[in-house]
């Protein structure tokens, strides 16, 4: 065996020997957790290793039988304004966006031909006037019969309804508010020739608004006329009220839901018809039940529990539960008023240990299942 196949087993040699001295604390090091992932991974601790929870004070509150439901803002009265007659217009007497009043003469359309054939009328009915009281004399010293006096009569008669007929068509050439509201834009001009198609413009009155929507038709037998809802709209989450004040007589046989209408105060304007809303309407009360969040309710497999805060530790207790809604569960059963009730951080606290409180909600507000 030459001198360098020497050196290089000797090498190799003292590189298996380092390494098995060495290998335990490498092995060691390598498996060694990191420490922001534990710390992320450990239960939030507080001072003295406490488990920190928020907390809140149950207390009874009013529990209501809501329907959520989606429905349109509606104006309370809307119409397009059209001409009953076709003509030229003569005169605009409205802006687009005008508050106008009920009777408002909005535009008129020419009526010259009409005013013409009234006054020939006119002068018509004043000749058959005199020579029917020309006749009425005769024949009152029987000059003349009863037949020749009926002639002149009937005269006079058709002489006025002719006139009563074109005043009619005068009245159709002069285009007026039929109630008070708001005009739309305008899609004609001074000078344009309108027919009973033409479309003029929009009047909408919006106060009261009108809330058009649906409810299952499980729901049926619990609403009734006078009912009040609560709602929101997409531009905004201000929350209006309003009262049902016409439900449709028959169910809907595609959908299987009832429609019906309330009326909501609407004085600044701030709901515009056409608005998507949002309706959260009453149809019972069960009065006053204890309520809890549902992430506060540890499910298993003999029943529910929840934490209690007793003497700074955490005490498992059994409940019973009654209706789920969306957010709170209704308790039956298992808490009183008064008891300190861990909302958060339940998966972190043990039966017995102790935790710090980092918030307390002390104010429940209503709730809804």
């Amino acid at each position: 065996m030459n001198k360098p196949t020497k050196r290089l087993i000797t090498v190799l040699i003292v590189v298996m020997l380092l390494g098995l001295v060495f290998y335990p604390r490498l092995k060691e090091f390598f498996n060694k957790p990191d420490q922001t992932e534990a710390s992320a991974d450990a239960p939030k601790k507080g001072s003295g290793g406490k488990t920190v929870v928020s907390v809140m004070v149950v207390q009874p509150s009013s529990l209501d039988d809501v329907v959520k439901t989606t429905g349109s803002i509606l104006a309370n009265e809307e119409v397009e304004i059209r001409s009953e007659v076709s003509g030229k217009i003569t005169q605009l007497l409205f802006k687009e966006g005008q508050y106008v009043q009920k009777g408002a003469t909005l535009l008129k359309i020419y009526d010259d031909d009409l005013q013409a054939q009234l006054q020939k009328l006119e002068y018509a009915k004043k000749l058959s006037e005199d020579n029917e009281f020309r006749q009425r004399r005769l024949l009152e010293k029987e000059a003349i019969s009863q037949r020749e006096y009926d002639i002149s009569l009937t005269t006079v008669k058709t002489n006025q309804a002719d006139i009563d007929n074109i005043k009619a068509q005068l009245t159709r050439t002069t285009i007026k508010a039929p109630f008070s509201g708001r005009l739309g834009l305008r899609y004609i001009s001074e000078g344009s020739y309108v027919t009973p198609t033409s479309r003029i413009t929009t009047l909408t009155n919006t106060n009261p608004a009108k809330v058009e929507f649906s409810v299952p038709a499980k729901y049926a037998d619990r609403i009734r006329t006078g009912s009040m809802i609560t709602y929101t709209t997409e531009s905004s989450d201000v929350e209006h009220t309003g009262r049902v004040y016409a439900v449709d007589p028959k169910i809907d046989p595609q959908t299987r839901t009832l429609q019906m209408r309330a009326t909501s105060p609407n004085g600044n304007g701030a709901l515009l018809p056409g608005a998507f809303a949002r309706i959260e309407l009453v149809t019972g009360s069960k009065g006053a039940a204890i309520t809890v969040p549902n992430e506060a309710v540890v499910p298993e497999q003999e029943g529910h529990k929840v934490f209690l805060v007793k003497d700074g530790k955490a005490t498992p207790r059994e409940v019973k539960v009654g209706v789920r809604g969306e957010a709170q569960m209704e308790i039956l059963g298992g808490l009183a008023a008064g008891d300190t009730l861990i909302t958060t951080g339940i998966l972190q606290v043990k039966p017995g240990g102790s935790v710090e409180i980092r918030e307390t909600i002390r104010d429940k507000v209503k709730a809804a299942l």
